[in-house]
């Protein structure tokens, strides 16, 4: 069968590969579901088997936005504990989410997944840990919603199994006993993950949190996935309350209990990483175990400032997360770019924090670093997969902003003209192609009301 290429031409166009290579009017091909060509002024004539040839005037084209931390099931009870920190909004919202079934966590996975994609999110991910007795296959059904909206996924298969009365924060009937967590993950990452080049589904090993996990599930969990050659993933140093139940409990602070488990290396990312000192950074920089920066999360329940600029510069890989949307209510990755930028501004590097090429950076190549995948995307690079969005910057809210990269991370969120996944368009004009957006704003509204009423009954 021949080849079949999409040429985009006549836009600006931000790479973000190693050099930072920008283009004021450029053109992308695309032969199949990789990028033949990336450069300046318009593409050859002579290019054969052309199915499509798209005008990028007025546009910005940029790696697909990728998504290093999320927790879809929270779609379904957003809105809740508004005015709590990380510890009480947990424990506010453990009763409801333990009452979570397979029909709720598909709902959800749309509601959340929809939203990432028609804001420019190519790559997303899911740290799901919540696995209520009888509730179904939960796993199976996010990792179905992902494939039916046609971005590349990675499920972080979590687990629980410190409840209150091992001195955890979950209710007792949340949690799953360390031998069922360890099963059912190994049975999940042998289902489901795929470690091809253009994989559009792969897997992690996810213990929750310290708080929420034994020690044991920590450190047999970072042996499982090491046997079985995934990536690791969980919370940590979120908030100053995580880290004195870490002294209290271990006789540590989170960093060195990450490592006294085998939580540290290159095949390890964090969420959050709010509350860092110069030697927890220092030894995530020497191992290579990468953070999920979430600000709009951090914000919303007042965890604090994380120090981005002090991990970039001693070279921690650093990616951008939605986290849940019962924290993070947009459920947006492309407005993260922002809050990266101006929450950093905040602290005590000021106004040299981040620039708009920097937070562009950890939203794509970043991302792409810590989910273990920046030689196949996070860059518009020949011979990477084609993962890219095309921000319509023509528009009133960007008129008179100049720089296109500017306009995109200072400026109001951009509208998606398109975005590829694979070679494959997912959005076009604003609108998802693979899914009907309305449908799925009904059924996450139903299943939010239908899990409230049991939530009130129990």
């Amino acid at each position: 069968m021949a080849v079949q290429r999409i040429v985009i031409e006549n836009c600006a166009i931000a790479t973000v590969d190693a050099d930072d290579t920008e283009y004021a009017s450029g053109h992308i091909v695309v032969t199949d579901n990789r990028i033949e060509s990336v450069g300046a002024g318009k593409a050859p004539d002579s290019l054969e088997n052309v199915v499509r040839r798209i005008d990028g005037t007025g546009h910005l084209a940029t790696p697909g936005l990728v998504n290093t931390h999320h927790h879809f099931y929270q779609w379904i009870t957003r809105g809740l504990a508004t005015d709590h920190n990380l510890f009480n909004w947990l424990v506010a919202l453990y009763p409801t989410w333990a009452r979570i079934d397979e029909p709720m966590a598909y709902s959800a996975a749309q509601g959340s997944l929809a939203m990432m994609a028609r804001g420019g999110v190519t790559t997303a991910m899911d740290h799901h840990y919540v696995f209520p007795k009888d509730s179904g296959d939960l796993s199976g059904a996010i990792i179905r919603a992902a494939r039916e909206t046609g971005v590349r996924f990675t499920l972080a298969r979590g687990s629980m199994d410190r409840s209150e009365k091992d001195g955890g924060l979950p209710p007792d009937f949340a949690v799953e006993t360390l031998d069922g967590a360890l099963a059912a993950t190994e049975a999940t990452v042998d289902e489901h993950h795929d470690a091809s080049f253009d994989a559009m589904t792969q897997v992690a090993v996810a213990p929750c949190s310290p708080f929420s996990v034994s020690t044991e599930l920590m450190k047999q969990g970072a042996e499982l996935a090491r046997r079985k050659g995934v990536r690791l993933h969980t919370h940590g140093s979120e908030t100053v309350e995580e880290e004195q139940f870490c002294k209290e409990l271990f006789g540590m602070g989170p960093t060195d209990y990450f490592e006294s488990t085998g939580w540290l290396g290159e095949d390890v990312w964090m969420a959050h990483c709010v509350h860092m000192n110069d030697s927890d950074i220092a030894a995530f920089a020497r191992t290579k175990t990468g953070v999920a920066h979430c600000p709009s999360s951090n914000a919303r329940l007042a965890a604090g400032i994380a120090r981005v600029p002090d991990m970039l510069a001693a070279g921690v890989p650093v990616g951008l997360g939605v986290d849940g949307t019962a924290s993070n209510e947009s459920g947006e990755l492309h407005t993260e770019l922002r809050n990266a930028l101006l929450i950093n501004r905040l602290g005590a590097h000021r106004e040299a924090a981040l620039n708009a090429r920097q937070a562009l950076r950890l939203g794509t190549f970043g991302g792409a670093q810590v989910l273990g995948r920046a030689s196949q995307i996070g860059s518009l690079e020949a011979g990477k997969l084609a993962d890219l969005v095309l921000w319509n910057l023509d528009t009133l809210a960007h008129a008179s902003i100049a720089d296109p990269v500017t306009a995109l991370v200072f400026g109001a969120a951009a509208p998606v003209t398109l975005s590829l996944v694979n070679g494959k368009p997912v959005v076009e004009d604003g609108r998802l192609r693979t899914v009907d957006e309305d449908a799925i704003a009904r059924s996450t509204r139903a299943q939010a009301q239908r899990l409230a009423r049991i939530a009130a009954r129990a």
